[in-house]
């Protein structure tokens, strides 16, 4: 069997991501870490584009990598229009959607982009992998009870498709046959219900829908929301860093450290173990509900994300939803290696690249 040799990029909101890899192993890597005062001369993250682009040619070239023989350039997928999980090429829709931020402003729409500028001078594919975008929720899922105000997918799905295909494997079963729980525990947290491969009802983490999180609010009283937006004087985009940003544990116990919060908490601190498990019951009461999505058939539950290095939430959450199925736990997102695995899947036929 060839041995594929990928360029991975994924950009985020203060870093860029770089690695090579051989096969599914990575054989160079670097994080190139971005100050305010190299991002501040950017009016939007879309003029970030040519600065980004020249700091992983730059990467590249460092890493020693033989250009002629690399396969595939594989960028993080960004915000673009709703689709189902999969590896895309990139192509003129999406590189025109990604432009125009058609879909919303986020550093990941660099990806898609910067991919397929390098792979072009390599001429060889340019592909994203599971983007936050991937939607396969069912109809009634959509529903929320305001019909201009429906249901949407945003969420983790990179690494919870990647954890669910891995825990899978590990299970000697076919992602597309089993049914998982999957909570991936961030500075966002999402839970999803994998019907047979399909992520077919979701909590929206973006904006901080479900759980309450390190630095979201989660869904709050919807009438006191109301009362707050209209009579506290705050204005629109003070609103929504009280909902993403300065909510969740930032909002309680003024960090969003789930560390700190744990020393806190070992130092006799009731009010931030108050808070701390409270995080945990919303995350077990959302799991709760995916189990009645899946109807109760679950093969496992799934818990990654870098909050699932905390033993003791992973605990509290163990205890509280245990009896539904086993709690296998993943810590951390190893969205590199995700995106290498999503690019040899395409390479080596056992899928098909989809269209966007």
């Amino acid at each position: 069997m060839k041995d594929y040799l990928q360029l991975i990029i994924n950009p985020g909101s203060t870093s860029t991501k770089i690695a090579v890899f051989k096969d599914i192993k990575p054989v160079y890597s670097e994080t190139v870490r971005h100050s305010t005062k190299d991002l501040e001369r950017y009016a939007k993250i879309i003029d970030q584009f040519e600065y980004r682009l020249e700091i992983v040619k730059d990467s590249f070239r460092k890493s020693g990598t033989d250009a002629g023989k690399t396969d595939a350039v594989v960028g993080r997928g960004g915000l673009l229009k709703p689709v189902p999980g999969g590896t895309y090429l990139v192509n003129k829709k999406m590189l025109r959607d990604l432009r125009e931020e058609r879909r919303g402003s986020h550093a990941s729409n660099l990806g898609g982009l910067i991919a397929n500028a390098i792979a072009e001078e390599l001429s060889v594919p340019a592909f994203i992998v599971d983007p936050v975008c991937v939607d396969e929720m069912e109809p009634i899922a959509r529903i929320s009870g305001m019909p201009e105000n429906p249901r949407e997918s945003l969420f983790h799905a990179l690494n919870q498709k990647a954890v669910a295909r891995r825990a899978a494997e590990e299970m000697a079963e076919d992602y597309t046959e089993v049914n998982f729980i999957v909570a991936h525990l961030g500075g966002g947290i999402s839970v999803g219900a994998h019907l047979r491969g399909c992520v077919i009802d979701v909590n929206n983490a973006i904006p901080g829908d479900g759980p309450f999180s390190p630095e979201r609010s989660g869904g709050v009283p919807a009438g006191k929301l109301v009362d707050i937006c209209f009579d506290s004087g705050l204005s629109k985009e003070n609103i929504r860093k009280k909902l993403v940003g300065n909510a969740g544990l930032a909002a309680y116990l003024g960090t969003n450290d789930a560390a700190e919060v744990e020393k806190r908490i070992e130092n006799g601190d009731e009010i931030a173990r108050l808070v701390y498990e409270a995080m945990a019951y919303q995350v077990c009461k959302e799991i709760g509900a995916c189990a009645a999505v899946l109807r109760g058939n679950v093969d496992a539950i799934l818990i990654t994300g870098g909050i699932a290095h905390s033993r003791l939430l992973v605990k509290w959450i163990e205890e509280r939803v245990g009896f539904i199925a086993p709690v296998r736990v993943y810590p951390g997102e190893d969205e590199m290696h995700a995106l290498a695995c999503g690019g040899i899947r395409v390479l080596s036929g056992d899928e098909s690249a989809k269209t966007y």
